[in-house]
């Protein structure tokens, strides 16, 4: 699932909880926790990468030229969002079996 979908899907749902909550009159509630939780979400998105991660990005490393610029870019620090654009590019080249 690409990061797109999954940012319609949160734009929907909160705005699907943002009229339930105008509905039932706690409208001030409501928008504290879709604060609350797009911080989450932003800031899970943004935080490094586990040590096995790195791992991966050595395996991947050398084999395509596209995937080896995004490595670079990200490099030294990865973020959770720049591993999944890495580990898309590698998928998208990697040859079909």
């Amino acid at each position: 699932m690409s990061l797109t979908i999954i940012l319609a899907i949160a734009i929907a749902l909160s705005l699907a909880f943002h009229f339930v909550g105008v509905y039932v009159g706690a409208k001030k509630t409501v928008w504290a926790m879709l604060v609350f939780v797009w911080a989450i979400v932003v800031g899970t998105a943004m935080n490094e990468i586990k040590p096995a991660g790195y791992e991966d990005i050595e395996k991947m490393r050398g084999q395509f030229r596209d995937t080896d610029k995004l490595i670079e870019e990200a490099m030294p620090e990865v973020s959770l969002y720049e591993m999944i654009t890495i580990k898309k590019s590698y998928h998208t080249n990697k040859p079909k079996r």
